[in-house]
C-alpha cells in the first residue's frame, strides 16, 4: 500500500518492487489473517508502554483499519475482508479477571469492547474450556495472500515494476543514491524502503534488534452443517486465547477454521530456512490443542498446514530508522501483527524518506527503537529460558517467576 501511495502522489517517478520470492511468499501470505486496528501488538502491550500516547495511536489505529477497508472495496479485491472483531478468550480462572482489567482500561480510552463471562461465550463459541472473554470490535479477518496479488495486480496497472525472485544482496551508499546488488546486477536508486521482516537484514544494525521465530498454523477440511451447528461462532471474529503461548483461531470464508500458534521456534544462527517451514510436532500438537477447544469436531481432518518467520523485537511492535544519510529507511518488528500496521508503517516510511514531520513521525514509538537481544549463544539462552519460563507460567495460573519478572522490569514482557 506504500507504493500505492507514492505512485499516485508522485506520478513521475520511477518504483521498483524486488521481492526475494514470490510476493506474499513469507509472512505477508503465510500469517493468520488478522487485521487489527492496533499498532502497538495489542492495546495492553501499548498501554504500558506509551500510556501517554494511547488516545493518539488508538485513533491512528482506527483510522488506517478503516482506510484499509476502503481501499479494498475500491479497488474491489477479492480477499474475503470482514471486519469481525477478535475475541479473547480466558481458558484459566486467573485469566478473566485479567481481560476484566483490560475491559476497564479499554473503555476509560474509548474502545467499544465487551466482556462476556462464561456462559454468554459459550454461546456465542461454544467451547468447554472457555471461561470469559473480550471482544475487541476493531479487528478484521482476510485472506493476506489474496490480498497482496490484488494489491500487486493494481501496481502493476498504475506501472511500478514488480521482479520476483529478485533477492537483494547488498546495498551500497554511492553519495548521490544507493546501489542495490541483486545477484549480478545492480540498480541505483535516490531513495529505498527495507521490508525485509524477519528474513536476514540488510543491514548490520539491524541484527541484534529482531529475532526470526517460527510460528505454525493448521487448517481443517470444510465444516459440515451440523458441525457448524455445534460450535456456532456465526459471526466469524477471530479468536485468542490469553494465555502466554497462546493460540488464535478464525472460520474462513468457505466454512474451515484456521488454527495456529502456541509454539514459538527460534532455530539460533540457522536463521530462516525452507525445512523451518513444516514441524510434525508442532502439527501434531496444534491438531490436540483443537480437539480439547472443540470436542465436538474430534473427526475433523485437518488438510492445510504451514509454518513462518515472524520477526520478533522486544518490544513486539514496528520500529523505524534510517541509512545512507537518509536515502535508506527501514521498519522492521511487528512480531506478528503486521497486516493492518504494516500500512501505518509504509505510510511512516514514506514520510521518514522525503523529510517530512507528520503527526506519525512526531510519535515517540516512531522515533525509539527496542532494546537489543544479546548475541550468541546468549541469545539462545536467553529465549530457551524464557519459553520454558513461560510454559511454566501458564501451568501455575499466571505466576511469574524472577526471570520473568526481572524482563518486565525491563520492559521486556514477552509473551510466545
Amino acid at each position: 500500500m506504500l507504493f500505492l501511495k507514492v505512485t499516485i502522489e508522485h506520478p513521475d517517478w520511477t518504483i521498483i518492487v524486488l521481492e526475494g520470492e514470490r510476493i506474499a511468499c513469507g509472512a505477508t501470505g503465510r500469517n493468520g489473517g488478522f487485521v487489527a486496528a492496533s499498532l502497538t501488538h495489542g492495546f495492553s502491550n501499548g498501554l504500558s508502554r506509551w500510556p501517554e500516547e494511547m488516545p493518539e495511536l488508538l485513533r491512528m489505529g482506527e483510522q488506517n483499519l478503516r482506510e484499509i477497508g476502503e481501499r479494498i472495496d475500491q479497488l474491489e479485491i477479492e480477499c474475503d475482508w470482514l471486519v469481525s472483531g477478535e475475541i479473547d478468550v480466558a481458558t484459566q480462572a486467573y485469566q478473566v479477571k485479567d481481560l476484566e482489567e483490560t475491559h476497564l482500561q479499554m473503555l476509560e480510552l474509548g474502545v467499544k469492547s465487551q466482556f462476556f463471562t462464561a456462559d454468554q461465550i459459550q454461546a456465542r463459541i461454544n467451547s468447554p474450556i472457555y471461561q470469559g472473554a473480550l471482544l475487541d470490535p476493531d479487528v478484521a479477518v482476510v485472506d493476506p495472500a489474496r490480498l497482496a496479488w490484488g494489491l500487486a495486480r493494481e501496481l502493476e496497472r498504475l506501472g511500478v515494476g514488480i521482479y520476483e525472485n529478485s533477492q537483494v544482496k547488498d546495498l551500497e551508499d554511492l553519495g548521490s543514491g544507493v546501489r542495490v546488488t541483486v545477484g549480478s546486477r545492480s540498480v541505483t536508486s535516490r531513495r529505498v524502503v527495507l521490508a525485509t521482516n524477519a528474513y536476514p537484514p540488510l543491514l548490520k544494525r539491524l541484527k541484534h534488534l529482531i529475532v526470526p521465530v517460527y510460528d505454525y498454523v493448521l487448517v481443517t477440511e470444510p465444516l459440515t452443517r451440523d458441525q457448524r451447528d455445534s460450535i456456532g461462532w456465526l459471526d466469524r471474529e477471530g479468536v485468542g486465547d490469553a494465555g502466554n503461548q497462546f493460540h488464535y483461531y478464525r472460520v474462513t470464508a468457505d466454512g474451515r477454521i484456521l488454527f495456529g500458534g502456541y509454539d514459538a521456534h527460534y532455530h539460533g544462527k540457522a536463521g530462516v530456512k525452507p525445512e523451518f517451514d513444516t514441524d510434525p510436532e508442532s502439527f501434531a500438537r496444534l491438531a490436540d490443542h483443537f480437539i480439547q477447544t472443540f470436542p465436538q469436531l474430534s473427526e475433523v481432518n485437518f488438510t492445510h498446514g504451514w509454518g513462518g518467520a515472524i520477526d520478533t523485537c522486544s518490544r513486539f511492535s514496528a520500529f523505524w530508522g534510517k541509512a545512507h544519510g537518509g536515502k535508506t529507511v527501514y521498519v522492521a518488528g511487528f512480531t506478528g501483527l503486521g497486516v493492518g500496521a504494516s500500512r501505518f508503517a509504509a505510510l511512516t516510511s514514506l514520510d521518514l524518506l522525503q523529510g517530512r514531520e507528520t503527526e506519525r513521525t512526531k510519535l515517540r514509538m516512531v522515533k525509539t527503537k527496542p532494546l537489543p537481544f544479546p548475541p550468541e549463544p546468549f541469545r539462545s539462552w536467553v529465549i530457551t529460558w524464557t519459553t520454558k519460563s513461560l510454559q511454566k507460567a501458564d501451568r501455575e495460573n499466571g505466576k511469574r517467576n524472577l526471570w520473568l519478572r526481572l524482563l518486565d522490569s525491563l520492559g521486556l514482557g514477552f509473551d510466545s
